[in-house]
């Protein structure tokens, strides 16, 4: 019989989970983050139209959202070494078919390469709630924030290997562009090598075992909180809905009001830092003040982006301070949305449900991305701000809701 597993045992196997899940992380993120960069002038090459541009992040997207559940269902079954490995395998594959279709000239190829792409999306969302595993609640939130943060190395990184993948595929007697997708499979195997052998012991069978050994009291105070649970997923996902409809957008906004490329990329490089930068501080405020109150922080500063991008439509300046906002009211209401999905859900159903929140994510921002476009030809960018908008007062009207009957339960 096993010996039970001390405090000590716990925050050693924590740190060491923590060390592995961000490593895997941001070389997943490195290589990802470069191709998806090459991937709308890559569909456009392919395709041979500007038009279909836009399709190779909307089969990523999609393949997020499909493989979430079953990585989910994996993690709970088997754990989350095997699911995360599993994931970033699929990805790999990915990569060797976008190696393929680039060389071959297929653009249905491509897509299907994109969408296997997307899984790794999918392994990076399940990430931050495998860093939770094995959490004192009371930590959750910033365990959570720094996976999330570990992304700024990927995000940053990964667009500037554009050039030095080009390079690379070239050498290799590779289409132009295609050299990414080295990348993306090298890291991708190193990610799997990773989460396959150093993610050990797994940090949710772990959790299993403690919960086993010391009572799922012991390790869960609360009981399951199904309105938790929905509040946390529409706030992940329409606050998601919300920052890919407008980032989507702004390039081609700017571009047609006379901003350089500089301005874009500028707008977009500060956008980016701002999904992830703060992240950590998010985390920290949810645990010390709560997740409700950081959900109104962030749902806040979403309404201030909006009224900048809407009323600041015709001004660079207005919608690079909106862009801004954006970043940083989407990272807190992500994080802080992420802990009250995991805060809430039942500890026996927390992986899928953990699953279907990142489902949820995945598809809204699908749909958001995919008709602001249409949106945009129809009312202008000042109005896709303003439909916006209505996004952000659903989330407001269900905390409030939720806050309403938890003082009214209190009473």
């Amino acid at each position: 019989m096993s010996t039970a597993l001390t405090d000590d045992d716990v925050a050693r196997i924590r740190r060491r989970s923590h060390a592995v899940i961000i490593a895997g992380q941001a070389l997943a993120g490195i290589g990802m983050g470069a191709t998806f960069s090459a991937a709308a002038l890559l569909a456009t090459e392919l395709s041979g139209s500007p038009a279909w541009s836009g399709t190779a992040t909307t089969m990523s997207t999609l393949g997020a959202a499909a493989a979430a559940v079953p990585l989910a269902r994996l993690a709970a079954r088997s754990g989350r070494s095997p699911a995360l490995a599993t994931g970033a395998g699929v990805a790999a594959v990915g990569a060797v078919l976008g190696i393929v279709a680039s060389a071959l000239g297929l653009f249905w190829l491509f897509l299907v390469a994109m969408a296997l792409l997307g899984v790794g999306t999918a392994v990076n969302l399940q990430s931050r709630f495998a860093a939770t595993d094995l959490s004192d609640p009371k930590h959750r939130g910033r365990d959570l924030a720094v996976v999330v943060w570990s992304t700024t190395i990927g995000a940053v990184l990964g667009p500037n290997l554009i050039g030095p993948g080009d390079w690379l595929g070239l050498a290799l007697g590779l289409p132009a562009l295609s050299g990414v997708f080295v990348f993306a499979l090298a890291a991708q195997l190193v990610a799997v090598t990773i989460y396959r052998f150093a993610l050990r012991p797994d940090p949710l069978k772990t959790a299993e075992r403690l919960g086993v050994e010391r009572g799922v009291a012991a390790v869960e105070a609360r009981a399951a909180d199904r309105n938790g649970v929905v509040t946390g997923i529409l706030t992940l996902a329409l606050s998601h809905a919300t920052m890919a409809s407008v980032m989507a957008m702004t390039p081609v906004h700017l571009v047609d009001h006379g901003a350089t490329l500089v301005i874009v990329g500028l707008t977009i490089s500060l956008h980016v830092a701002g999904m992830y930068g703060l992240s950590p501080v998010w985390g920290i405020l949810s645990d010390r003040l709560g997740r409700e109150p950081v959900i109104g922080i962030g749902q806040g500063m979403l309404l201030a982006a909006l009224l900048c991008t809407s009323f600041g439509a015709e001004s660079s300046e207005w919608v690079l301070a909106g862009l801004i906002l954006l970043g940083l009211g989407w990272s807190a209401s992500t994080v802080s949305g992420s802990g009250l999905v995991a805060d809430s859900a039942d500890p026996a159903r927390r992986t899928v449900v953990q699953g279907r929140a990142d489902l949820s994510m995945s598809l809204a921002g699908a749909v958001g991305a995919g008709s602001a476009g249409i949106v945009l030809a129809a009312i202008g960018y000042a109005g896709l701000s303003f439909v916006a908008i209505g996004l952000v007062a659903v989330v407001l009207v269900a905390l409030a809701v939720r806050t309403a009957g938890r003082r009214s339960a209190a009473a």
